[in-house]
């Protein structure tokens, strides 16, 4: 039997994230016209880490679909995801956001 190539997939604590100067408004607001991501991005206003299935579970949503959401802010720049073993913990990146978009958060959480 021959040896195994090494894996090229990414690991998992490397969850790629766009750089914040990468972050533009259009992107974001296409992200949040969705009512499931904007409550998301007001339940993590608090500034606390959540984790996914919690997050899921307070709204109501099945652990893939609540995926696809948290999936979808990290890519726009609006969260930040971390794993932490098998979990994946989220944050707002409100510091990126303030210094791209001053005014941005508030007026997002303030609903």
């Amino acid at each position: 039997m021959a040896p195994m190539a090494a894996s090229t997939t990414p690991r998992a604590d490397r969850i790629p994230h766009p750089p914040a100067s990468a972050v533009d408004l259009a992107t974001i607001m296409r992200a949040l016209g969705d009512p499931v991501r904007l409550d998301l991005v007001r339940m993590l206003a608090d500034g606390r880490e959540h984790n996914c299935g919690q997050l899921a579970g307070a709204l109501g949503l099945p652990a893939s679909t609540a995926s696809y959401h948290m999936r979808l802010l990290r890519e726009s720049g609006v969260t930040r995801t971390r794993a932490e073993g098998t979990h994946r913990v989220i944050s707002l990146r409100r510091h990126d956001l303030d210094e791209r978009f001053p005014g941005l958060v508030e007026v997002l959480t303030s609903g």
